[in-house]
């Protein structure tokens, strides 16, 4: 099986939801259930959020399916060249919010999913790429 990969955008609260709904088709076409695949785009929803919230609308979406014998995957990455994490650690402690909101971004973004990293500089950007994976079907 090819691997099937995109970008988007995210420079519009609009661009949010096409990547909600991108993700969401790439989900079911590779085969995730339904529970995966309300992770993979409530993950989505929160990233491409915090790119148009916290970079001043300047960012991208990058995805690729993956493949291991007998399982399926999806990896994603977002960047953004915003102000950047001072200090990751405490930015995906539960409760930690700059936004004013309920802290539970990051920190639940990395419950949703099987792998998180987050590479981040300040003044310049901020790379966070996450993977879900699942049974090959």
């Amino acid at each position: 099986m090819a691997n099937e990969f995109g970008e988007n955008p995210i420079q519009t609260e609009g661009d949010i939801v096409t990547c909600r709904k991108l993700i969401r088709n790439a989900s079911v076409a590779a085969g995730f259930g339904m529970t995966d695949v309300t992770r993979i785009v409530t993950a989505v929803s929160e990233l491409a959020r915090n790119v148009y919230v916290h970079s001043g609308s300047h960012g991208v979406m990058r995805w690729q399916t993956l493949y291991k014998p007998g399982q399926i995957g999806i990896q994603l990455e977002f960047e953004d060249y915003g102000v950047g994490i001072p200090d990751i650690d405490q930015a995906i402690e539960a409760g930690f919010t700059t936004a004013g909101s309920m802290g539970m971004g990051l920190s639940g973004v990395k419950r949703l999913m099987d792998d998180m990293t987050i590479k981040s500089e300040t003044s310049v950007g901020t790379i966070v790429t996450i993977e879900k994976w699942g049974r090959a079907k």
